[in-house]
């Protein structure tokens, strides 16, 4: 994984090709970059990104943010209800306890991986 100024990028290589294939993923925008070498890699992707917010800046736009802090999450009404109750049996919003219990997935998914 590669992060300039807040964009994250996937890098794949192909074999047959010999060259490296990069896309930034969070952006609606399809923005892509390639490399010989890690080297050229790098500096195509801080290139790509550049260029967007260049070429947002031109045309009088907000470059879109990688993260807003805002996602819609669709669950079942059964489910709502329940993490609804957990939520107010805690003290807690329902946003600040979906909030903390998925800080803690992740602080468990990520202690499990270093193992």
């Amino acid at each position: 994984m590669m992060e300039y100024k807040g964009y994250f990028a996937k890098v794949e290589f192909d074999d047959g090709a010999g060259i490296f294939h990069g896309e930034i993923i969070n952006l609606r925008d399809v923005i892509t970059f390639e490399g010989e070498t890690a080297k050229e890699l790098k500096q195509a992707f801080y290139d790509s990104v550049d260029d967007y917010l260049e070429f947002c800046a031109q045309r009088g736009e907000d470059p879109e943010k990688p993260y807003s802090g805002k996602f819609v999450v669709r669950v079942e009404p059964e489910l709502h209800k329940n993490i609804t109750i957990e939520a107010r049996k805690a003290g807690k919003s329902l946003n600040v306890w979906v909030s903390d219990a998925i800080s803690k997935a992740l602080k468990d998914n990520t202690q499990t991986h270093s193992l």
